[in-house]
């Protein structure tokens, strides 16, 4: 028995039907790539990925793992071009683990204008982001400075206990903490 050809309503079907499906991948894939940054900075601040930091309330109860010590190194930077000064207060504290930890850093405007900066931050090794919890930090807001004016900015973290439980942190014995401050946008428009 011979087939017969599709006719021509078939063949428009199946192309509509092709079309609607490439449209709706098409606007799926669309949809993935505008909400790919929010979900990554979700996925880097839930496992620590990439030297993401961990956010903790002021009033988080944590055990102390006693005869535990880590060495935090403290770095600071700011990008070139913008007129502050900044370095922490103390470049290293030894702290132990799961006990709440505060280290100071300081700021100065040397510029004759206000200027507003935002911190960026990191820590190394990259797989102890995951435990490097901050309870307090400038970081998580804008600063501005007045011209010639010099800040003292705490930081209130702490490391938990769980890095002791995971094998690719066993080995680690220092922690650095990094800053970069860098100008909010309002300012180089200012200028």
């Amino acid at each position: 028995m011979a087939t017969l050809p599709p006719s021509p309503f078939d063949r428009d079907r199946r192309n509509r039907r092709t079309m609607v499906t490439m449209s709706i991948v098409g606007l799926a894939m669309l949809g993935v790539g505008f909400a790919s940054v929010p979900l990554y900075r979700i996925f880097c601040q839930t496992t620590g990925f990439n030297g993401t930091t961990q956010r903790a309330a002021a009033g988080v109860q944590v055990k102390e793992a006693s005869g535990h010590l880590l060495s935090i190194r403290f770095d600071s930077n700011v990008q070139p071009g913008m007129p502050w000064q900044f370095h922490p207060e103390t470049p290293t504290q030894t702290v132990t683990v799961g006990a709440k930890s505060m280290a100071i850093f300081i700021a100065k405007n040397m510029s004759d204008r206000p200027v507003t900066g935002s911190a960026a931050f990191n820590v190394s090794p990259s797989q102890a982001g995951a435990y490097f919890t901050k309870i307090q930090c400038f970081c998580f807001t804008q600063q501005t400075l007045q011209p010639g004016q010099e800040v003292r900015m705490p930081v209130l973290y702490y490391v938990d206990p769980k890095i002791l439980d995971d094998p690719d942190n066993k080995d680690t014995q220092e922690i650095t903490l990094s800053y970069t401050f860098y100008p909010v946008e309002q300012d180089r428009k200012a200028s």
